[in-house]
């Protein structure tokens, strides 16, 4: 354990130098846009502590919020190592970079605290009723003895027929009520082109349905 700790790790002696090399590459800039003293040292530690706070954030949820500080750290970041590469004067920095050194502070604390207070996108809860659910035991049956053979069973006896029923009595109806109903069912003949059906007969005539059923019989009507 002890050899392990004391070999050097290639990525994080990597990771050294790159970050003092950004953070030497922000110090001058800051310094060429007239922030003098601590405050050319405090700018560096602003940025990389804003882009790591943003990739906390990330690691926990990924919601637009922390992609777009993100995005300003780094582009703040990789912008002062562009432009101490030689593509910018430093002995003479432009206005709008000046204003933009000055204005990074409330930047970056703006930034910094809507990402610690902003509660976190909540994660999907997981299904874990399955998981809990006991299994049911296993039981295991074995036979000891051959089972009787069962007795024969009694042939059921014989069931006199029902008797029938009584034929149900047809209502007499009115030779007035049938040509009423006749009339009816020519109407919507005439209207529809089709025949009135005994149920629409009935739901037309209102009357009870035994009656309606013998004047669906004598005009024949399914």
């Amino acid at each position: 354990m002890n050899r392990a700790l004391r070999r050097p790790d290639a990525v994080l002696v990597q990771a050294v130098i790159a970050g003092a090399l950004s953070f030497a590459h922000l110090h001058d800039l800051a310094a060429a846009a007239g922030q003098s003293g601590w405050k050319a040292w405090a700018y560096p530690i602003s940025v990389d502590l804003l882009l790591v706070a943003a990739w906390r954030r990330l690691r926990i949820g990924r919601d637009g919020a922390s992609w777009t500080w993100f995005a300003i750290a780094l582009a703040a970041s990789l912008g002062a190592n562009i432009a101490t590469a030689g593509l910018l004067d430093l002995d003479h920095v432009p206005a709008w970079l000046r204003i933009l050194v000055a204005g990074w502070p409330a930047l970056a604390f703006l930034g910094g605290t809507l990402l610690v207070h902003t509660p976190a996108p909540a994660a999907a809860p997981e299904d874990t009723s399955q998981e809990h659910e006991p299994a049911a035991p296993e039981v295991e049956l074995h036979r000891t003895d051959t089972a009787p053979v069962p007795a024969p069973a009694p042939a059921p006896a014989e069931l006199a027929p029902a008797p029938a029923k009584p034929p149900t009595p047809v209502p007499t109806v009115p030779a007035a009520l049938v040509d009423h109903a006749r009339s009816i069912a020519d109407a919507h003949r005439k209207t529809t082109g089709e025949p009135i059906t005994a149920d629409a007969l009935t739901a037309r005539l209102g009357l009870p349905a035994p009656t309606c059923q013998a004047i669906a019989a004598q005009l024949e009507l399914t």
